[in-house]
């Protein structure tokens, strides 16, 4: 079957999370994605929690089906010489080192497209190639904290922590994807290759674009977790999450799931929004005593009843075992050579004729050194001797 990417080739200078999920998802869609790794270390998830498989380990193999590992000593001129021999006939270079560092190992976007007029150069970064910040790395947790996005929780009491999920380095390697995307069918249209740059401080910035409307336009904070009736509840066996909005009256409706004997939207101090934003310590306090004597099950039957939005909620390892994970097919399996049968995320884009499929394990170390210099034309001798010389390892 025809993949969307068939015959797009990429050359993949991402490590860690932001660009490699970006470059996996080319690779799901048929893409060629030629994984570019420093000789005897590699991407820096192959090592970065230790693990039985060593450099085969669930964190690198997550995010790197689909493509073809060579490793290549970049500080020597043969080794610069092989990638931009193979820049030369690629489609797209993607990469998401610290600002400037693409340029100064020789693989910049000038330096591409001098060799590849049609070249896509596609950089993900902290900050950007300007501003104060433009020489700090990138990493998701720091921009969590200069975008606004770790301040913000559901109330000054609580404090304030790092999202245990990388939601940053996730978000902006999707934003590298769409730029990617966007990129290669301008150039179906012009002919012209060009510079594609997302930076993590961006993407943070645009997921708040709702409270960012109303800071820059009204000075005030909108806080979707900060609502009067929404929320996450003990239960007597867990927790639940309720969402009271989107309803002419959600509290009269939560009264009614709670089973308590008033309804408190009759009440002065709780009857518009603006007096539930004043009450909400009492509110909430009158809603958690009501969750805590029943089981998390009961209570979302009892509120779903009345059509108020809620959830129990799970672990992850609840999440992935859910029967929707399963009839979603979100969890597939790769038969690898070294680390056995894995099983790990699909691709959350359904595509209903060309959908993504997995061509190739998650990549060993320079596993296809060889295979892919001979596809550019190096024969067995040539590749021999840049062995030799260290150069491919």
């Amino acid at each position: 079957m025809s993949l969307p990417l068939d015959g797009v080739t990429v050359v993949d200078f991402t490590q860690v999370y932001l660009g490699p999920s970006c470059t996996q998802l080319l690779g799901d869609y048929g893409a060629d994605v030629v994984k570019v790794e420093r000789p005897g270390v590699g991407d820096l998830s192959r090592s970065s929690i230790p693990d039985p498989d060593g450099a085969d380990n669930p964190i690198f193999l997550s995010i790197n089906r689909n493509k073809r590992s060579v490793s290549v000593d970049t500080r020597s001129a043969d080794g610069k010489a092989v990638l931009l021999d193979l820049i030369a006939e690629a489609d797209v270079v993607v990469s998401n080192f610290r600002s400037g560092v693409m340029e100064r190992i020789g693989f910049g976007y000038e330096a591409c497209r001098a060799r590849n007029p049609r070249i896509i150069w596609a950089s993900g970064t902290g900050f950007g190639e300007e501003g104060p910040y433009r020489h700090k790395g990138g990493q998701d947790v720091i921009a969590q904290a200069y975008s606004g996005v770790m301040w913000r929780r559901a109330s000054d009491e609580v404090p304030l922590s790092v999202y245990p999920t990388t939601l940053c380095d996730y978000t902006t390697g999707m934003h590298l994807l769409q730029g990617v995307l966007f990129a290669l069918l301008a150039r179906e249209r012009t002919g012209e290759g060009q510079k594609v740059e997302v930076t993590m401080y961006d993407s943070m910035l645009h997921m708040q674009m709702q409270e960012a409307c109303m800071q820059l336009n009204r000075g005030r904070e909108v806080n979707w977790a900060a609502m009067p009736l929404s929320g996450v509840f003990t239960t007597a066996d867990g927790a639940v999450c309720m969402v009271g909005a989107f309803k002419e009256n959600p509290l009269r409706d939560i009264c009614t799931a709670l089973e308590l004997t008033e309804d408190l939207s009759a009440r002065p101090e709780y009857a518009t929004l603006e007096q539930q934003f004043a009450h909400k310590p009492q509110l909430q306090e009158i809603f958690r005593e009501r969750f805590a004597v029943n089981t998390t099950e009961y209570w979302v039957k009892r509120l779903e009843g009345v059509d108020i939005l809620c959830a129990p909620v799970h672990t992850l390892a609840e999440a992935l075992a859910d029967e929707q994970t399963a009839v979603n097919r979100m969890v597939l399996e790769m038969d690898h050579p070294t680390a056995g049968t894995v099983r790990a995320l699909a691709a959350p884009i359904r595509l209903s004729e060309t959908p993504a499929s997995v061509r190739r394990v998650p990549p060993r170390l320079g596993e296809h050194n060889a295979e892919v210099l001979a596809e550019h034309g190096y024969d067995a001798e040539r590749i021999a001797a840049l062995v030799e010389a260290g150069v491919l390892r």
